[in-house]
């Protein structure tokens, strides 16, 4: 298994949710910032849909304010919430606009994506939101580079990502991480009010289990502990 290409400054995470990023991806945010790499977050929903017993009013903005404590953790300060609704959103022209704007006005050569795919696991669902805005984002990476998909964009020019690295169960390459385990642990953990809500279980046990998941060895990488992520390839 390959490293993930790091000859790159500016990377996107695009995810559904607050907390997607914590459960699979922090721990390699903290290694790039770490290289004094400007990673920034967009996520489609603010979550509001996501802490039971708590109305949806209430939670958006509870859950703004977990992601934000939790990017800032791993050296990340620049959060955007496209304001999509939670559990309902569609793969659709409109959100593959949004996105190519969103890439457009960052200008990122590595994109990170969350696993798209119908399943994690066999048995495993993936959720609706996870699989329309990762499709879509994966496809707003050309259209931001084609200035005639959307000439609405025109106030920002066309962007050109290189890379897309997929965080999931299918990987092609890996990040190192070894080093930045604490890192996504305490970004996770920001998730506090979520957390509490989500199991009975001790916040630090969750975190715990949570982070080992993601961040396991892979085989045939060097490394102790390791992102896996599929990698592909754009015209940046």
């Amino acid at each position: 298994m390959q490293h993930v290409p790091e000859d790159w400054q500016r990377g996107l995470v695009i995810v559904a949710h607050p907390d997607d990023i914590e459960y699979g991806a922090a721990a390699a945010v903290a290694r790039w910032t770490g290289q004094g790499k400007d990673i920034r977050y967009v996520l489609v929903t603010s979550g509001e849909a996501g802490i039971a017993g708590l109305p949806p009013v209430e939670s958006g903005p509870l859950r703004e304010a977990e992601e934000i404590a939790a990017a800032q953790v791993v050296g990340v300060r620049k959060v955007e919430f496209l304001g999509y609704p939670d559990g309902r959103v569609r793969e659709s022209l409109e959100l593959r606009r949004d996105l190519a704007a969103a890439i457009r006005r960052h200008q990122p050569e590595m994109v990170v994506l969350f696993h798209f795919g119908d399943a994690w696991a066999p048995g495993y669902a993936n959720s609706a939101d996870h699989r329309a805005v990762g499709r879509a984002a994966l496809d707003a990476i050309s259209d931001a580079g084609n200035e005639w998909i959307f000439p609405e964009l025109a106030d920002h020019k066309p962007w050109a990502a290189r890379w897309a690295a997929v965080v999931g169960p299918t990987a092609t390459h890996a990040v190192d991480v070894t080093d930045t385990i604490d890192q996504a642990a305490a970004s996770l953990a920001a998730h506090r009010r979520y957390l509490e809500v989500l199991s009975p279980e001790p916040i630090a046990d969750q975190v715990r289990a949570v982070v080992d998941m993601a961040t396991g060895p892979k085989d045939g990488f060097p490394a102790e502990r390791a992102v896996g992520v599929e990698l592909f390839y754009f015209g940046g």
